[in-house]
């Protein structure tokens, strides 16, 4: 039997779960096109509609925190099947709101799903990818997440002509993909790894053979070191290193600014002087290059490995980053730049950090603790992603020159992050994730 026959299931089952990351990706960018249209309808501050559009992030932040409880309590499918009827009943609820408040609570629900999936989706991957395509794998949920990104700056556009009624089409557009994801599902396995830490060694001996891996199951057991993973505690010593990893990853993944081009990118073209149809045509191009330097990346991240991709891209991040700030704060002719250089800050995180982040905080955990070291993670990088988002139209509109001010602090970020990856943070490609874990014990 080949590899690739092999490995097939696996890669099937990766490819679905993946599917919550194309609605994350969607859910995180559609409000985009619709944000402009949203404050006129409901004559929002520059303060409340920071609020308004970060009201999804604080569901993603409290989804997030968490996540962990259920997906080890009940297993990682059963959580990614509530997670998908979330996303279906977010997307009908934003797009039927005819009150503000009634759109902020669904915005929350559909924040929430993307906080739990952005923790179980990566985690689950994680524990049925084989070692050898692993990052891969794993890879497929950022990569279904900018393909959720760049189908929704496609559809934005695409429903721009619709008028006042336009932002209902935009967000409701969801309700299919969010189907699908549920119905795909029924499908997929549970994790043989949580089959195996709750005991269930047959079943999770019998998974694995289907997926095509080689689970240790002793070894397993070891690793936890208690018959219910659920009952070790995260916050200790002995996982000090994981812990300090992923939230510095976290925290710089939202400092470079990543969000605030997401969330409001046809306002900044707009303030760089573009036209209304061509501020909403100019996102399209950003989503494309996400998705081409994602895909990249996921061919080489286990050949190259998830350290030497995150150095790149901390250098070409910050040049590009400064590039934008010089472009709103010098002539007029500078800004016609501003597509190609916010091009080329997106080809820089999707080849680094857009491809690293998911891959890294599933693997770098121990399976005792592993889901609640992916809340950790992901309620690090949600909360700092609700500040950025909440704050960037209060600082842009507080000042002429707030675009500069943002962009600039974004590219130091950047320039610091290079240097604490450099020095601190390991690789771990090609290894079982029982592998790291004794690595880590051990350095």
């Amino acid at each position: 039997m080949n590899a690739n026959s092999r490995y097939s299931f696996a890669v099937k089952c990766s490819l679905i779960a993946s599917l919550g990351g194309f609605l994350f990706g969607f859910e995180t960018a559609v409000i985009s096109g619709a944000e402009k249209i949203i404050q006129k309808l409901w004559v929002l501050s520059s303060f409340w509609q920071g609020f308004t559009v970060s009201s999804s992030l604080l569901g993603t932040v409290v989804g997030a925190l968490v996540a962990s409880v259920p997906a080890q309590k009940y297993g990682r499918k059963k959580v990614l099947l509530v997670v998908s009827i979330c996303y279906l009943l977010s997307a009908i609820g934003c797009a039927l709101s005819q009150a503000w408040i009634v759109f902020i609570l669904f915005r929350f629900l559909g924040g929430l799903a993307v906080g739990v999936s952005s923790v179980v989706g990566p985690v689950y991957i994680s524990e049925i990818a084989p070692a050898k395509i692993r990052g891969r794998l794993t890879g497929s949920f950022q990569l279904m997440i900018v393909l959720g990104i760049f189908i929704a700056y496609l559809t934005n556009f695409l429903f721009l002509g619709l008028g006042e009624e336009a932002w209902r089409w935009m967000l409701g557009v969801m309700i299919v993909p969010a189907l699908l994801f549920f119905a795909l599902l029924g499908i997929v396995p549970e994790s043989p790894r949580w089959l195996a830490i709750n005991g269930n060694l047959a079943k999770a001996e019998n998974v694995s053979a289907k997926l095509g891996i080689d689970i240790d199951v002793a070894a397993i057991q070891k690793t936890v070191g208690l018959k219910d993973g659920a009952s070790e505690v995260l916050f200790q010593r002995k996982y000090i290193k994981p812990i300090l990893y992923v939230i510095v990853l976290a925290v710089f993944n939202q400092l470079s600014g990543i969000n605030a081009i997401l969330y409001y990118a046809p306002r900044i073209f707009e303030m760089a002087g573009y036209d209304r149809q061509l501020a909403y045509l100019q996102p399209v191009f950003i989503g494309g290059a996400n998705l081409l330097f994602t895909g990249l990346a996921m061919a080489v991240i286990d050949k190259f490995g998830r350290k030497k991709l995150l150095l790149i891209g901390s250098v070409g991040m910050s040049v590009f980053l400064a590039l934008v700030a010089y472009s709103f704060n010098g002539e007029a002719e500078s800004s016609k730049f501003m597509l190609v250089y916010l091009i080329g800050f997106i080809a820089f995180f999707a080849f680094s950090q857009g491809a690293v982040i998911w891959v890294f905080i599933s693997e770098i955990f121990p399976n005792a603790v592993r889901s609640k070291g992916g809340s950790l993670g992901s309620f690090t990088h949600w909360i700092m992603a609700a500040v950025v988002s909440w704050l960037f139209p209060v600082i842009v509109e507080s000042s002429p020159s707030g675009g500069y001010y943002s962009f600039i602090f974004y590219s130091i970020m950047m320039a610091l992050s290079f240097v604490l990856i450099l020095k601190f943070m390991p690789e771990t490609k090609g290894k079982s994730l029982e592998e790291i874990q004794a690595e880590l014990e051990s350095a």
